[in-house]
C-alpha cells in the first residue's frame, strides 16, 4: 500500500491534467460502475473471485498516463465496498493496491513501446502487439502481488490454490481480449463504449453466477464440499466404479474430543482448526479425490481406484499428518487427533448408504478402543449351509452361532461383538470355516 501511494505521488507531480484525458477516465469509470450495479443483486462470492474490471482498467493502463492506472482500482473498489459486499478493509486495500501497482507497469511498458497512444485505435500490428503484452503484463504481476497478499495471509495455504489453474488461465485471456478490445474501441471513439457496455455486462453477470453456484456447493469454514455436493460428487464416482469394475474406498474422519476445543478456546479457534484440518486433507489427497465436510467436526473422503491397503495407507497418512498439525490459540497451541472408520466398495457395501453406514460403524469402534486409530470392518463370513440329505433330526444337529466369533488385533482369545479390528495388524476373516459334519 505505501508503494501505492508513492507511486501516485511520484507520477501525479510529473503528469499534466488534460480535460479530454479526465473525460475519457469518467467514462472509463462509469462503464465500471455500470457494471458493478448491474450486478449488485447477484452479490459476490467470498474469497478471491473474478469480475471482468480488467475492462475498464486496462483501457486506462494502456490510453491515460500512469497515474490515472493507479487512482482507477480506487474508484471501483470503493464501489465494491460500499454497493456489492463490505469486506475486511484490509485485503480490499491489498486488492486495490496490487491492481492499481500491475495497472501502472503495464501502463509504464506500453507506453514506452508506443509513445503516441491514439496510433493503438488505428489498427497496425506494432501497437495492437505492445498492448497485449501490457496487459500480460498486469495480469501476471496483478496474480503474483494477490497471491502473495494471500499466503501471507494464510501460510498453510498452498503456492497452487492462489496462482493459475486452466480455468483462472482462461479468464485471464478472456479479460486481455476484452480488455484490448474496449481500448481500440475508446480510441476510435469515446461514445462506442456504449455499444461496448452491453456485452461485458452480460459476461460479468454469467461469471458471477457460475461462481456463486460453485460457492453454493462448498462450506464456508472449510471450503471444502459441502454435504449434499458431496453425495452428488460421491454418487457419480460410485456408478463409474460399478461400470468399470474398479475399486473404490470411503472414509468418514472424526475430530476427537472437538468440543473441548470449542468449550475451552471458544468457536473461532474451532472453525480454524476445522479449517486447518481441512486443509490438511486437501495437501494429502489427489486432485481426484473427493472430499468434504460431512457436518459438525466430520469428513468424509471418496479415494477412487484405492484398494483396501492404499485406504489403509491414506487413513494412516491423514491420521499422522493431522496429529501434528498445531493452531496457535491465545498463547497455546492446539493440537487435535482424529479417528477414521474405512469401507472398501463391493466389500462392504454396493452402494453409498451402505459404505456410509459400514465406515460409520467402523468410526464409533475405533472411538471405542480409544480414538486416535484407523478401524476397518472385518468381511462377515457367509453362514455354513447344512446338506439336506441326508436330513438331521434338530436335537442331533450341531449348534450354529448367528455371528461366528471374531479376532480383534490378532488377538487369540474368542470374543464376541462387532465385527471390525483396528489397522495394526491388519486381519481379514474372509474365508468360511469348514461345513460342519453330520453326527
Amino acid at each position: 500500500m505505501s508503494l501505492h501511494l508513492a507511486s501516485i505521488v511520484m507520477f501525479a507531480m510529473s503528469t499534466e491534467v488534460r480535460w479530454p484525458e479526465l473525460l475519457m477516465f469518467g467514462a472509463l469509470m462509469g462503464c465500471g460502475a455500470v457494471c458493478i450495479e448491474a450486478t449488485r443483486r447477484l452479490g459476490m462470492p467470498a474469497g478471491v473471485s473474478r469480475d471482468l474490471l480488467s475492462a475498464w482498467w486496462l483501457p486506462v493502463a494502456l490510453l491515460l498516463p500512469p497515474v490515472y492506472s493507479l487512482f482507477a482500482p480506487i474508484v471501483l473498489q470503493v464501489l465494491l465496498q460500499w454497493r456489492v459486499r463490505a469486506t475486511v478493509l484490509y485485503r480490499r486495500v491489498c486488492s486495490t493496491a496490487a491492481i492499481g501497482l500491475a495497472a501502472c507497469s503495464a501502463s509504464v511498458l506500453f507506453h514506452g513501446l508506443v509513445p503516441d497512444s491514439s496510433v493503438l485505435s488505428r489498427g497496425s500490428g506494432p501497437p495492437i502487439l505492445a498492448a497485449i503484452g501490457a496487459a500480460a503484463l498486469f495480469a501476471v504481476l496483478n496474480t503474483a502481488l494477490i497471491a502473495i497478499a494471500a499466503h501471507t495471509a494464510n501460510p498453510d495455504i498452498s503456492w497452487r490454490e492462489v496462482l493459475w489453474d486452466r480455468e483462472s488461465v482462461l479468464l485471464d485471456v478472456v479479460e486481455l481480449c476484452l480488455g484490448v478490445t474496449v481500448a481500440v474501441g475508446c480510441g476510435l471513439n469515446l461514445a462506442l463504449l456504449v455499444l461496448a457496455l452491453p456485452p461485458v455486462v452480460l459476461l460479468q453477470r454469467s461469471l458471477l453466477h457460475a461462481q456463486l453456484q460453485a460457492a453454493a456447493r462448498t462450506d464456508s469454514k472449510t471450503g471444502l464440499l459441502n454435504a449434499a455436493a458431496w453425495q452428488r460428487e460421491a454418487d457419480t464416482e460410485i456408478v463409474r466404479a460399478r461400470r468399470t469394475g474398479e475399486t473404490l474406498a470411503l472414509l468418514i474422519i472424526d475430530i476427537d474430543h472437538f468440543k473441548r476445543v470449542n468449550d475451552t478456546h471458544g468457536h473461532l479457534v474451532g472453525d480454524q482448526v476445522l479449517a486447518g484440518v481441512a486443509a490438511t486433507l486437501r495437501s494429502q489427497l489427489r486432485d481426484y479425490d473427493v472430499v468434504g465436510r460431512f457436518g459438525g467436526e466430520e469428513f468424509v473422503v471418496l479415494l477412487p481406484r484405492a484398494d483396501i491397503h492404499e485406504a489403509r495407507r491414506v487413513a494412516e497418512r491423514l491420521r499422522s499428518r493431522i496429529g501434528r498439525m498445531a493452531v496457535p490459540a491465545d498463547d497455546a497451541m492446539i493440537t487435535v487427533t482424529i479417528s477414521a472408520g474405512v469401507a472398501l466398495m463391493s466389500v462392504h457395501g454396493d452402494d453409498l448408504i451402505e459404505l456410509l453406514a459400514a465406515a460409520d460403524l467402523a468410526l464409533y469402534r475405533a472411538k471405542e478402543l480409544g480414538r486416535d486409530r484407523i478401524c476397518i470392518p472385518v468381511v462377515q463370513p457367509a453362514a455354513p449351509v447344512l446338506a439336506e440329505d441326508p436330513p438331521l433330526l434338530v436335537e442331533d444337529a450341531p449348534l450354529l452361532t448367528e455371528d461366528p466369533p471374531l479376532l480383534i488385533e490378532g488377538s487369540p482369545r474368542l470374543v464376541d461383538g462387532p465385527p471390525f479390528f483396528t489397522e495394526d495388524p491388519p486381519l481379514f476373516i474372509e474365508d468360511p470355516p469348514p461345513d460342519p459334519q453330520p453326527l
